[in-house]
């Protein structure tokens, strides 16, 4: 069964794709492999991805090139970006990638515990973000089709809660997006899905 979650990896040599999928085989995703910045660009414009994990040195169009392609598009420009490069200069193409919108810039060879970590953390924050969408919808609509004033009063409750606890969220995925430890990030998410876990029941 196919999972819900997608991940787009971008490398000219087939080799690296297979082992970033087997890497990545043990996580809930689909690594959806393409070998081009083209291929990349044609593969957004169809699908939704929670990650894309980006290599520097390609033929054609590289990395930073498809990089800030993928940015300057409203539909996939708040898509994060892993870099990848086994390039040399390491601190000058990290700095350009950053410049470009990556989230994250690794070196081959890569530790693939980390890789699988980093994913992780960006996966869940994917997940996460889909569930608030979700139950915002759902809160949307009780108050379409609510009359009485205790049904605004809750759902006001629920809005001013789930907005102070993404906001934590969110300064842990920037946190993450700056190569710093974000240790409170299990703790909010928990706090966050308290809320939602109410939203849903109705309170």
């Amino acid at each position: 069964m196919p999972n819900d979650t997608r991940i787009l990896a971008v490398d000219d040599r087939e080799e690296n794709l297979t082992a970033l999928a087997a890497v990545l085989d043990a996580l809930p995703v689909d690594v959806v492999p393409v070998t081009s910045g083209q291929a990349a660009l044609k593969e957004l414009l169809n699908d939704e991805f929670a990650l894309i994990l980006l290599d520097v040195v390609m033929p054609e169009m590289d990395g930073f090139e498809t990089a800030r392609h993928i940015k300057s598009r409203p539909r996939t420009r708040d898509i994060p970006i892993i870099f990848l490069t086994a390039g040399g200069a390491a601190a000058e193409q990290a700095f350009r990638g950053y410049s470009a919108g990556a989230a994250d810039y690794l070196t081959k060879p890569f530790d693939p515990w980390l890789l699988r970590a980093k994913v992780s953390v960006f996966v869940d924050l994917h997940r996460r973000n889909l569930e608030l969408q979700r139950q915002a919808k759902l809160l949307r609509q009780t108050l379409a089709e609510g009359d009485g004033g205790d049904v605004l009063a809750g759902c006001e409750r629920l809005i001013s809660a789930l907005g102070e606890r993404l906001q934590k969220v969110e300064e842990d995925a920037a946190l993450i997006r700056a190569g710093e430890p974000a240790g409170d990030l299990d703790e909010h998410v928990a706090d966050l899905r308290l809320v939602l876990d109410a939203l849903a029941a109705g309170t």
